[in-house]
């Protein structure tokens, strides 16, 4: 079964394009993220990064942060405070912008 997640794809009114996932990102759901962010990244490819949004995300596993690795230069991440130090041990803040959401 997997694990509950909702994506959507959100263009803000200053045109960037924003990947909204709420829920949790693991081994079960993983696939849906990797082809939403690809297919977001694609419709995206103007130069600016897509934005991901996972300030509703509350736990991601390796597979998931294989997956923000794989598409690190063409995005900037919005995530909730509590993933940060595993963002942070990864090396992933190392690699791509990554912002602490604010009123997580």
């Amino acid at each position: 079964m997997a694990t509950p997640l909702r994506l959507r794809t959100d263009r803000r009114d200053d045109g960037v394009l924003v990947l909204v996932a709420v829920g949790e990102l693991d081994l079960s759901n993983i696939s849906t993220f990797a082809d939403a962010l690809s297919t977001a990244t694609e419709v995206g490819a103007d130069g600016s990064p897509l934005h991901v949004d996972l300030s509703e995300v509350e736990y991601l596993d390796s597979g998931a942060i294989n997956v923000l690795f794989d598409h690190a230069e063409s995005i900037a991440l919005v995530v909730n405070p509590v993933l940060l130090p595993v963002l942070k041990v990864s090396g992933l803040t190392e690699v791509t912008t990554v912002t602490p959401a604010t009123g997580s």
